[in-house]
């Protein structure tokens, strides 16, 4: 991870000496790490390779899913393959070999990559939602009831219902979920896999679908290749005899019995879910089945067994919504004091995301009470030693320098007077607070 310091100049000011002394400089140097946007992810993930890698964090089970293919298939290509290559064909290790690089192949790409993670909402995106979303009460003026947390799109004549999501602080997309082990809402959520440590979303649920439907190949074709090799080594004794001669093909033989029954089970039901254009969740829940009479059918739906499973499997892969490798720029950053003999109004200035903008300053000047604005946008308040404290004054108003060197005025966008709203001021304008410091 790179350094980056930043440190900031100042010009216009005076380093005339007087006498032997001259002024002093002081400037602050702020030393600030690029931070990628993976570090800081909210949801329960973990980043590998600079956040080129994207896991679930409870991946124990991905780890024996590895191990249990690549065992079982050094195991048979050690043993079995050896012996059926002499007495049957070589091309036996070939399509074996094949099998197991297409499945590891997409093991991994399923495991590894992002699902179709939704980004979460940030502040000022959740406050203006949650503005946008008022509803005023009859029964109250003045009151607001909760915005609603639902709300309906028609696709294709059929209504959708968008659901609020309380953390991602956004309406999900339709078919989207939040999924509670990784904490995160995901695109055309299917399920969270703990075999292949991820969720299975749109941007990786073909990979899912190809990678158990090669795996269910690879189990019966070393299950029917180790029984092969016991029949054949049983013809020349006996099959006891043969289970002593290779007892790696015994332990291949019970992996592959006990995997076959589950593994081409849950590929026949995605074959299914491929073909109808359906995800699990939507399946369990029966989202698009008729309810009450009521006529429901799948928009998502392309017509046809075959367009559907062509959209699932050769369909464009949407782009990833997560800038996992972006950078993470810090909203302010200011130089908090720089001292030097006439450069008061460089002490000052504010630094947002690298740009200048140009320095602050309280006007002090003694003046008449009556405060004139200079913003068009707002009315002129005439203010009187009578008048109540929520007036605006002349000493309270800000001038600033703008980076072209001319002077501006601004009336502050707050009440009142004293030590408290010139803290409120200063704060607005980007200035430290320094209660202790009377030169301000």
């Amino acid at each position: 991870m790179k350094d980056y310091y930043t440190a900031v100049s100042t010009t216009g000011f005076s380093n005339t000496k007087t006498g032997e002394e001259q002024d002093s400089q002081e400037i602050q140097i702020k030393m600030t790490k690029t931070v990628r946007r993976w570090e800081v992810f909210p949801g329960k993930n973990k980043f590998y390779c600079g956040g080129r890698i994207m896991m679930a964090r409870q991946a124990g089970v991905f780890y024996l899913t590895c191990a249990l293919i690549i065992i079982t298939s050094g195991l048979f290509f050690a043993f079995d393959c050896v012996y059926l290559a002499i007495k049957v064909t070589p091309a036996i290790p070939a399509i074996g070999g094949a099998l197991f690089i297409f499945v590891m192949a997409t093991l991994l790409r399923t495991s590894f990559s992002d699902p179709g993670v939704i980004p979460r909402a940030s502040a000022e995106e959740a406050a203006e939602m949650e503005r946008q979303n008022e509803v005023a009460n009859p029964n109250s003026p003045g009151t607001y009831r909760p915005p609603p947390r639902t709300k309906e799109v028609v696709i294709k004549g059929q209504v959708i219902k968008l659901k609020y999501c309380f953390t991602c602080k956004i309406f999900r997309p339709p078919r989207a979920s939040h999924c509670s082990l990784c904490d995160n809402c995901v695109e055309r959520f299917d399920h969270h896999c703990p075999w292949v440590g991820n969720c299975v979303g749109r941007r990786n649920y073909r990979y899912f679908y190809l990678f158990i439907l090669s795996l269910s190949l690879l189990c019966i074709y070393i299950f029917a290749c180790v029984l092969t090799n016991l029949i054949l080594r049983a013809q020349e004794d006996n099959f006891l005899t043969a289970m002593k001669d290779s007892p790696a093909s015994v332990i291949e033989a019970l992996v592959c019995f006990f995997s076959i029954w589950s593994v081409v089970g849950l590929a026949g039901f995605h074959s299914y879910l491929t073909a109808s254009e359906l995800t699990t969740n939507e399946d369990i829940k029966g989202t698009f089945t008729a309810k009450r009479g009521q006529d429901n059918f799948n928009p998502f739906s392309k017509g046809t067994l075959f367009k559907n499973c062509m959209g699932v499997l050769c369909g464009p892969n949407p782009p990833s919504l997560l800038d996992r490798r972006g950078h993470v720029v810090p909203e302010t950053e200011t130089v908090s004091h720089v001292s030097v003999g006439h450069a008061e109004k460089d002490a000052n200035m504010v630094i947002s995301h690298h740009e200048y903008y140009g320095s602050t300053h309280i006007t002090t000047q003694k003046t008449n009470n009556i405060g004139t604005s200079t913003n068009p946008d707002r009315p002129v308040t005439v203010v009187t030693d009578e008048t109540p404290p929520e007036g605006i004054k002349k000493r309270d108003m800000i001038s600033y320098q703008t980076p072209d060197g001319t002077i501006n005025n601004k009336v502050p966008p707050i009440s009142g007077s004293g030590q408290g709203d010139l803290s409120r001021l200063l704060k607005f304008y980007g200035r430290p607070i320094d209660h202790d410091n009377t030169n301000l």
